[in-house]
């Protein structure tokens, strides 16, 4: 065996990483470009979140570009799968099924007929998972450090609408995001994601507790509209409820408004929403959610054209978000007028013809005095 030297880092040469492409647009932006050859992904998500309507949809479309593609089904009969594959498109006669669980007979597959790309779905032949009541990927860790690519899929089930994120990504950047729609066709693309997570329609007045936040979430800028409800505990204890949004984060504002702005919600039942069921991690919407407890609480809607950008702190004050000049052209192109953010912000860039309204504020107690 031949001995391994130490050598020099920067004597080591980079080649470029010739991808193929997995026929998904989303998929291979959240890739980092496409599959890179030899790489192995693991996809985990929820029980009938789509993740092998996502898989099959993309190995559809590979094999109308490679030689040979294997789908290794290991949950469903074939039957079952040329069910799914015909209400997604057209089967290539390239495409072949594999029922098998048995890893040994896997390889076996592959050493024969050298696929050009194999689908693997079941965790129990180590690429496609579900994942577990504390949100982990089911199997044992280790199997995370083994692959890699881990993906995860994820949105509510009775919802239409699904996000894919890069946990790890060996081959490039985790800050991407793909957006999906669940239909009876299969996984569309969402090429604007704002429109999609708008609740109103552009450019009309909603009910109180509506207010539309300025998130990013990856690389991509959104507006979403947050949803709340606020009304008296029925039933002697009040209840807290978040669709999308952190529970604990919840309680967190709901006791800065009633130290900060004297609002008392401790008797009152409040209930979140983020419109289209994803859930939104950006710190970005404390703003949003604040605006939008606040006008339920006092039943007063906030106008159509205003959005928020901030994170709220322990003491009420405002915090800026980073990359404030990329919210604010999203805000201007989908025609805003009004902009809530942090006062310590620096450095925003208004996009050129934008009449972009921006409002600075320093405490929640400023959002209630300028909106109310």
């Amino acid at each position: 065996m031949q001995k391994v030297m130490a050598r020099p880092l920067a004597d080591v040469e980079v080649l470029d990483v010739d991808r193929q492409s997995s026929g998904d647009h989303e998929l291979d932006r959240v890739l980092g470009g496409g599959v890179v050859p030899g790489g192995v992904v693991l996809l985990g998500g929820e029980p009938g979140i789509g993740k092998s309507t996502l898989m099959l949809q993309a190995v559809l479309q590979m094999a109308v570009k490679m030689d040979r593609v294997l789908y290794v089904g290991g949950e469903e009969s074939p039957e079952q799968v040329r069910m799914r594959a015909e209400r997604l498109g057209t089967v290539p006669p390239n495409l072949y099924i594999l029922p098998e669980t048995n890893v040994q007979e896997v390889l076996k597959e592959l050493e024969e007929n050298r696929p050009g790309a194999v689908i693997v779905d079941s965790v129990q032949t180590l690429f496609i998972g579900h994942i577990t009541k504390e949100g982990s990927l089911a199997g044992p860790k280790v199997l995370e450090h083994m692959v890699d690519v881990v993906l995860q899929f994820e949105g509510e089930r009775h919802h239409a609408y699904r996000m894919l994120r890069a946990i790890k990504n060996r081959f490039g950047t985790t800050a991407e995001l793909g957006l999906y729609e669940m239909q009876g066709n299969g996984l569309i693309a969402v090429e604007h994601p704002s429109h999609a997570l708008l609740g109103q329609k552009i450019g009309e007045d909603g009910l109180s507790g509506t207010a539309i936040a300025a998130a990013i979430e990856g690389v991509r800028p959104m507006l979403v509209e947050v949803q709340s409800l606020v009304s008296t505990a029925v039933y002697g204890t009040p209840q807290r409820s978040g669709t999308g949004f952190d529970l604990r984060r919840l309680n967190m504002l709901l006791a800065v408004l009633e130290k900060r702005c004297g609002f008392k919600l401790a008797s009152k039942d409040v209930f979140l929403n983020m419109a289209g069921g994803l859930r939104i991690q950006d710190p970005a919407l404390d703003l949003a959610v604040v605006a939008a407890i606040l006008s339920s609480a006092l039943d007063i809607p906030l106008p159509w054209g205003t959005v928020f950008a901030g994170e709220v702190g322990l003491t009420g004050e405002i915090r800026p978000v980073p990359r404030l000049g990329q919210r604010v052209s999203e805000a201007s192109r989908l025609g805003m007028k009004r902009m809530f953010h942090s006062a310590h912000a620096r450095n925003i860039q208004i996009p050129e013809g934008s009449n972009m309204e921006l409002v600075a504020i320093t405490q929640v107690s400023d959002l209630h005095g300028k909106l109310f």
